[in-house]
């Protein structure tokens, strides 16, 4: 299954960075992603080099910053997605197969 089974996402960029806000379906879900998404395996996902990730536990949510994804931001940028939007949606496409949420 897909991560879109249990969140949802909102992205877009900060110049040459992208943020992304995932946001968990329920409480099992939220403590598998901060278990499991961690910067490292953000960076591979998306080919990028540095990561910081932000926790919500409030909202059940985590935010990444993807560093200078977009190089030398959205309007210089020859990317398809110069401005990050289509970031979350990409990272919901992610494939886990070891969530066990009841």
């Amino acid at each position: 299954m897909d991560l879109r089974k249990i969140a949802d996402a909102r992205s877009g960029d900060k110049g040459s960075h992208v943020n992304i806000g995932l946001i968990a379906k329920t409480e099992e879900g939220y403590e598998w992603m901060v278990r499991e998404l961690t910067e490292e395996k953000i960076s591979r996902y998306f080919s990028v080099s540095k990561v910081t990730r932000y926790l919500w536990p409030n909202l059940r949510a985590i935010n990444f910053v993807l560093i200078d994804a977009l190089g030398e931001g959205g309007g210089l940028n020859l990317r398809m997605d110069s401005q990050g939007k289509t970031f979350g949606e990409a990272l919901l496409e992610m494939e886990i197969s070891d969530v066990s949420l009841h």
